[in-house]
C-alpha cells in the first residue's frame, strides 16, 4: 500500500519515506522454512493406511496457515508500515486491515535516540526512541538507515528548538 500523498499540506514536502528494515523479515523467514519443512516430512512420513491422506491434508492444512501467519502477514505489516519524515512532521502508517496513524509536529520534537545492538549496527537499523515535549515519547523498530533518520530529524526540527515554539511557521497545525 502506497503512502497516501493527499495527507500532506500544500507547502509539505517529503524529506525521507521508510519502510521498515528487511531485517524484521528474518525471523518470520525462518518460521516459513520451519512450516516448509514440517509440511515436507509430515507428508512423506505420514503413516500409512486409511488415516495417511487425512493426516497429510492436515499437515498441509497446519503448515499453509503457519506460513500465512508466520511469514506473510508479518510481510504484508512491513510493506503497509510507512516512517514519512516531512518538512513539517513525521507521519506514522502502520496497519493492514485496521490503519494506526500518528502525526508528530516537527515542533514538538524533544529529543531523537537511537538504540543498536552489534547486528542492528552491522545491517543499518536500530530503534528510533522519540521524546516529544509533554506528549510523551513514540519507539520505532526496525529503522533502515537509523543514523540518517536521526540526522534529519534533528535538522528539521532546529528552527523550532531555536525559537523555542510549539506551532507551525504557517499556522497550518
Amino acid at each position: 500500500m502506497a503512502f497516501p500523498d493527499d495527507i500532506l499540506t500544500r507547502d509539505e514536502e517529503v524529506v525521507l519515506h521508510l519502510h521498515p528494515h528487511w531485517v524484521s523479515l528474518i525471523v518470520p523467514a525462518l518460521w516459513t522454512v520451519a512450516a516448509m519443512l514440517f509440511a515436507v516430512f509430515g507428508v512423506f512420513f505420514a503413516p500409512g493406511g486409511f488415516v495417511q491422506k487425512p493426516i497429510q491434508y492436515l499437515v498441509l492444512l497446519v503448515a499453509l496457515g503457519a506460513i500465512a501467519y508466520l511469514g506473510v502477514l508479518p510481510w504484508l505489516r512491513q510493506l503497509t508500515t510507512h516512517y514519512v519524515v516531512t518538512s513539517q512532521r513525521l507521519v506514522i502508517r502502520e496497519g493492514l486491515v485496521t490503519r494506526v496513524g500518528r502525526d508528530i509536529p516537527l515542533a514538538w520534537l524533544g529529543a531523537a535516540t537511537i538504540q543498536q545492538s552489534l547486528f542492528e549496527r552491522a545491517v543499518g537499523s536500530g530503534r528510533l526512541v522519540i521524546e516529544t515535549t509533554g506528549r510523551g515519547r513514540v519507539v520505532l523498530s526496525c529503522v533502515p538507515h537509523i543514523e540518517r533518520v536521526q540526522e534529519n530529524l534533528a535538522e528539521l526540527a532546529a528552527p523550532y528548538q531555536a525559537r523555542g515554539r510549539t506551532d507551525y511557521p504557517n499556522g497550518d497545525y
